[in-house]
């Protein structure tokens, strides 16, 4: 017997190693991209596995609008920058903090196993162990909101940083420690506004620590940090958070 078909919304890099882990599962992977008709696709294939939503962070909001209401039980997320406020109104998602980096014409590249939480995890782990790339299950919200911090706190931090002393993350560490401390501060205060959460500060450090020493190699500013650094700046601008740090270095940028 056939296995139920998985509809991939965004077939960029991330969402091709889903559906290629699908794929080897046995599922019948459906895309959707720009053209595709999803309310069409969701009379052709009303209950699908899963449905993943692998657009970017920025396009996420817009996308969850368009989703076909017969699927909005299945949906499973993927977007760095993701907290519970943004699939609040979703019916239990399933989510999952990717820590892998797979960039065009490179295999892909783990740093630290991916944490999945929610109904449809396991299909998510057993899609990404097909292809040995590791994950772990989360047992509650609460541990998952953790996990999403934790991820967001490496990627901003970084990203942020990086804008002042470029390097990577190893460097970052070794060289910068106070600097890194401080973006970080500053980002874990917009994510305690945004989630009304407080959390183990050093914890939070720690875990991002493991995920440094994943890859020493990986570069700390991507084409997203300039966008991820006004990001930052708006939601604390909105809080009323002091953020120093990120405000220096956003004077910086628009002074070179």
């Amino acid at each position: 017997m056939s296995k139920a078909p998985v509809i991939v919304i965004g077939i960029g890099e991330m969402g091709s190693v889903f559906a290629r882990g699908l794929l080897r599962l046995g599922h019948p992977v459906y895309p959707v991209t720009r053209d595709t008709d999803m309310q069409a696709l969701a009379v052709e294939v009303p209950n699908p596995a899963m449905v993943l939503v692998a657009v970017g962070e920025a396009a996420l909001p817009d996308m969850l609008t368009q989703v076909p209401v017969a699927w909005a039980d299945k949906l499973a997320l993927l977007q760095n920058e993701l907290l519970p406020g943004d699939y609040a109104h979703l019916q239990e998602p399933t989510v999952i903090s990717v820590w892998f980096e797979k960039k065009k014409g490179q295999d892909s590249k783990v740093l630290v196993p991916s944490p999945a939480f929610g109904p449809l995890a396991q299909l998510l782990m057993d899609a990404l162990g097909s292809l040995d790339i590791a994950t772990k299950a989360v047992d509650s919200a609460e541990d998952m909101l953790f996990e999403l911090v934790v991820k967001n706190v490496y990627i901003v931090t970084t990203n942020i940083a990086g804008l002042r002393v470029g390097g990577n993350v190893g460097e970052l560490w070794q060289q910068h420690e106070a600097l890194a401390r401080d973006v970080a501060n500053d980002v874990i205060d917009i994510q305690e506004a945004l989630t009304g959460a407080n959390f183990d500060r050093e914890a939070l450090i720690q875990a991002m620590l493991v995920a440094f020493n994943g890859d020493l190699e990986h570069k700390c500013m991507g084409r997203s940090a300039p966008a991820r650094l006004q990001r930052a700046l708006a939601h604390a601008e909105e809080h009323g958070l002091a953020v120093p740090t990120l405000k220096a270095i956003a004077a910086e940028q628009a002074d070179a």
